[in-house]
């Protein structure tokens, strides 16, 4: 038992050896910074909206805003087990499912209108405060903008007009066009062809890491924002965002200087 003990305290060591910058990369590292971007692609649900309109529903279910995490972790989690095992239910649908499956797990009975309430809010998720300002920025400065989405495209106004962000982009991408969610290569794939553009002239922008994992692995750029709730996996192999920044407001800064 010592020397397990001895080699978890060695791997702890290892895993957290050197500190993380929250507006940059690794303290340990000298990176320089990369070949600046033609087109940014943003995730839309954290990133640009705000995820935390949804605490109130998790409030009056469970008696815990932070609950909001747990169903959110459970959506992603199989969400990419769907894909792992080719198959495909739409994430609004998954996001349902989760949520009958957090309230089962802790003894909570759900009325229809508490889905209906869950569509509701996911529809109508505000911006945060520092996105509008430095998506006209980055426009202003000729960056190509468009979003890349796990949620599927539906009738009458979107999340992104709904917030008054429509306007800034170019286009917008979902994981339905292909039946695959986020971070699988296809989907990164669909928005470089569909943008006739290099993967390396593509810079995926979201406060998941997963996300940002999945878009490096695919020969793009990565910016991560460090939204709550949301950090680096300081592990070998993980690779490091290109950009790290806890608002979007200073990722503009950094690549209009770039």
């Amino acid at each position: 038992m010592a020397s397990c003990r001895g080699a978890w305290s060695w791997y702890l060591a290892e895993a957290t050896e050197g500190p993380v910058d929250r507006d940059g990369l690794d303290q340990g590292d000298a990176m320089t910074a990369p070949e600046r971007p033609d087109v940014l692609v943003f995730d839309v649900n954290e990133t640009l909206l705000d995820l935390t309109h949804l605490e109130p529903l998790f409030d009056r279910l469970f008696g815990d805003p932070a609950m909001l995490r747990e169903w959110f972790a459970q959506l992603i989690l199989y969400s990419q087990s769907m894909t792992l095992s080719g198959l495909y239910t739409p994430f609004g649908q998954l996001g349902a499912g989760a949520l009958r499956m957090t309230a089962e797990i802790h003894g909570v009975t759900l009325e229809q209108n508490d889905l209906d309430e869950l569509g509701e809010r996911i529809g109508s998720m505000p911006a945060h405060p520092d996105v509008a300002p430095a998506l006209e920025r980055l426009r202003q400065a000729g960056f190509r903008l468009v979003t890349l989405t796990n949620s599927a495209p539906g009738a009458g106004p979107t999340p992104l007009e709904k917030a008054g962000l429509a306007e800034y982009f170019e286009r917008s991408f979902s994981v339905d066009q292909v039946k695959k969610f986020k971070p699988a290569p296809d989907t990164y794939a669909q928005v470089a062809e569909a943008m006739q553009t290099p993967p390396s002239r593509l810079c995926l922008i979201a406060c998941h890491l997963w996300d940002t994992i999945g878009a490096q692995a695919a020969g793009w750029q990565g910016a991560l924002v460090l939204r709550p709730y949301n950090a680096m996996l300081p592990a070998d192999g993980v690779p490091v965002p290109d950009y790290s920044v806890d608002d979007i407001s200073k990722l503009a800064d950094r690549l209009i200087g770039s």
